[in-house]
């Protein structure tokens, strides 16, 4: 069970918004960089600590092992945009294990503040954006939107034949990312709106692979677009 988590909490929410860590990373970290996020009026911001240890830095989380599916970082290095597809949809055991733990935190919140699916906001970075695309649109019920800082869809083919939901999505990442390569936008924007999601896509510069302040302040718009 998720039992660690960072929480800010403004008026009487109306929407909850749920920050997901990446790997090799810590709620303590989205939570320094998104900060302008907290100025938002009637949400409830919820950023849960991963339960599981990271398996290269004990002092870090992950929210499903990497090395398992790809001990040697091909996913970086291969000029292949296939192979690269093939390494992230190896994952979808470890994001299906993810996704289990995730909707129990998020059903338990959503009864803890009277609030629906619809109400229901899930944004990650990197692994944590993985993750946050997964449990939407795997999600029984549409939620509000998902917003990937830098992250991709993975499990592409199972989420194909199982996924049940089709949230507004808000995808952004850095062309000169080096963890996960900027390809991933426009392959996540095409696959997203196949599946039937609106999508909103920035393309951003001089970033990098990390939560800037520029994403986060599109963030902020989107997610203030969704509370009425």
């Amino acid at each position: 069970m998720i039992t660690e988590e960072i929480v800010h909490i403004n008026g009487i929410p109306k929407k909850l918004i749920v920050l997901l860590h990446g790997y090799q990373d810590s709620a303590e970290y989205i939570d320094r960089k998104t900060v302008r996020l907290h100025e938002l009026d009637n949400v409830a911001i919820h950023i849960p600590q991963s339960p599981f240890v990271n398996e290269i830095d004990k002092n870090q989380r992950q929210w499903f092992s990497i090395h398992q599916f790809d001990p040697n970082d091909k996913r970086r290095s291969t000029t292949s945009w296939d192979e690269v597809i093939d390494l992230y949809n190896r994952m979808t055991v470890g994001l299906a294990e993810a996704d289990y733990y995730i909707l129990q935190y998020v059903d338990t919140l959503l009864n803890e503040y009277s609030l629906g699916y619809d109400d229901l906001i899930l944004c990650g970075f990197s692994q944590g954006a993985m993750c946050a695309l997964y449990s939407g649109l795997m999600c029984p019920h549409k939620i509000a939107g998902v917003i990937s800082f830098s992250g991709i869809l993975a499990a592409k083919g199972y989420i194909e034949k199982h996924g049940k939901s089709k949230p507004d999505c808000l995808i952004m990442h850095a062309k000169d990312d080096d963890k996960i390569k900027f390809g991933a936008l426009d392959f996540t924007k095409k696959n997203l709106l196949d599946l039937g999601c609106k999508v909103d896509v920035v393309e951003l510069e001089n970033q990098g692979h990390r939560v800037s302040s520029e994403a986060v302040e599109v963030a902020y718009h989107f997610i203030k677009s969704k509370i009425k």
